[in-house]
């Protein structure tokens, strides 16, 4: 439909930890197949280029860069490359996130700092480095990778990723109403329990749910939704899609729940 026909578009994270689709491969394809041009980051190169060499075989345009996004040094490349290679950035995804199993009690410093710097300070140093193109081009699209753990407690104990996570929705409210008039939207996605690679390849969220049995897992998180089962990353990226295209050009400042009506549960 060509919905990013023209666009170039930023996805962090763009990479998937294992077989299968995460959330930033299936929104980086998504993002080529409606047209846009994209600039595939991921910490792992082979993972970001997978992402670019789908693109590419299906006759879209993409590139791939190799990024830790904790850092800032590695942030101002990856936009100078983007901007060396496309010119523009009309589209930030930032994807990127981690999981740590344990309660202020049990997790250490070391856990708690190396989550915030992944999960959060990558998305301030994106939005820190990319605004700034964008305002010179007349606006853009920013659209950051929440949870609803960060509004909710799913019986799992992993307060970093829920904390960074609070901390990230209220970082994209704030910057939505500072550059509003610029014509900078910046909005979050909050998916529920899906089934992605990053959740199968996660030991302690497998041990939390079903000592480790991952299809227990599967089955145990199916049932705590009230659809009956758990999201994909599709259903992510096609909304990263609305977010991303003209379609939402007075959205901004939102946080688009994707859960199966999860959160919308007692209990």
């Amino acid at each position: 439909m060509d919905r990013l026909k023209g666009k170039i578009a930023m996805v962090v994270g763009a990479g998937s930890i294992g077989p299968g689709w995460g959330n930033g491969k299936a929104t980086a394809v998504t993002f080529a197949r409606e047209g846009a041009s994209v600039f595939c980051v991921d910490r792992n190169a082979a993972a970001a280029e997978e992402t670019a060499g789908i693109i590419t075989g299906e006759g879209g345009r993409a590139t791939a860069f190799t990024a830790d996004v904790s850092r800032a040094s590695d942030i101002e490349a990856m936009v100078a490359a983007c901007l060396k290679t496309y010119g523009r950035i009309d589209v930030l995804d930032n994807n990127v996130g981690i999981a740590e199993i344990g309660s202020v009690v049990e997790v250490s410093e070391a856990e708690w700092d190396r989550v915030f710097a992944v999960n959060l300070k990558s998305a301030y140093l994106a939005m820190k480095h990319v605004i700034p193109v964008m305002q010179k081009q007349g606006g853009g699209s920013i659209i950051n990778i929440s949870s609803i753990a960060s509004i909710r407690h799913l019986g799992i104990s992993y307060v970093t990723y829920a904390t960074t996570k609070a901390a990230m929705n209220q970082m994209t409210r704030t910057t939505a109403v500072q550059f509003a008039a610029e014509h900078v939207r910046v909005n979050a996605i909050l998916p529920g329990l899906m089934k992605t690679p990053m959740v199968a390849h996660s030991a302690g969220l497998a041990a939390s749910y079903s000592a480790g049995d991952v299809e227990a897992m599967w089955r145990a998180r199916d049932a705590q939704v009230p659809m009956g089962h758990m999201g994909d990353a599709w259903d992510v990226a096609n909304a990263a899609l609305f977010l991303a295209s003209d379609e939402s050009k007075y959205v901004t400042g939102i946080e688009l729940v994707v859960d199966g009506g999860t959160t919308c549960k007692v209990s």
